[in-house]
């Protein structure tokens, strides 16, 4: 399956951001995960569309970027101008869900829909054919640091069972009836609490994307941690 690594810019020196995302994009990574915090939906603030345009403007990697806010829709134009490549929004932020997915997508985005850890998993299979990409939180949105809540484990399971029963983005069926193997899997992607241990958990039961943020930034040499994280 193919893997990719975010590293989570939120763990990052601040004071040094054009060179943390040079520090990022030399380590191999795939994209750049930039946690966005209004004060309100998570208890705390982080950034804003200014400095994901600082961001872009010193790398070439892929920008996800995680809406976690009230009102997604009313900052998806700020945040494409500011050069993100994928959006994702938390279900329990917006009424309109299906809607702000398909705004992102006819900006030419990727859209993916974020769960909180207590969220239901009854809620996935309604979006799943409606998103590039499903993000599962593994910690409590709004801090970074916090333990890993394995419970989340059976989330990506489930997940990527349905995908591969619906054939979503996994091996699709041709025109001529066959299957599609050249297709990428859907994006199952997974964020917090994210290490070495945790993160082959994931792979395991069935993510392909993972987010990290204080275990790569404490790391002398990130490249190793990176591959590390790719190796499982």
């Amino acid at each position: 399956m193919d893997r990719k690594i975010f590293p989570s810019i939120l763990a990052a020196d601040f004071g040094h951001i054009a060179d943390e995302a040079k520090r990022i994009e030399d380590s191999g990574a795939d994209g750049i995960h930039i946690d966005i915090m209004d004060g309100h939906f998570v208890p705390n603030l982080s950034i804003g569309p200014k400095m994901v345009a600082a961001i872009n403007k010193h790398t070439s990697l892929f920008l996800d970027v995680h809406l976690m806010m009230y009102n997604p829709y009313d900052y998806v134009e700020k945040f494409i101008e500011s050069g993100a490549d994928m959006i994702s929004f938390h279900f329990e932020a917006t009424e309109d869900v299906e809607y702000v997915l398909n705004y992102i997508r006819r900006c030419g985005k990727k859209a993916a829909l974020a769960f909180n850890p207590e969220t239901s998993i009854s809620f996935v299979p309604k979006y799943l054919d409606k998103c590039d990409a499903v993000l599962f939180m593994s910690v409590n949105p709004g801090f970074g640091g916090q333990p890993f809540i394995s419970k989340v484990l059976e989330k990506i399971e489930f997940t990527r069972e349905l995908c591969n029963k619906l054939d979503i983005r996994s091996g699709g069926v041709t025109v001529d009836g066959k299957k599609n193997k050249t297709l990428p899997p859907f994006d199952i992607q997974v964020d917090g609490g994210v290490n070495e241990e945790t993160g082959r958990a994931c792979v395991e039961a069935g993510a392909n994307i993972l987010v990290s943020g204080e275990f790569l930034f404490s790391q002398k040499d990130m490249k190793k941690a990176i591959q590390i994280l790719r190796s499982f």
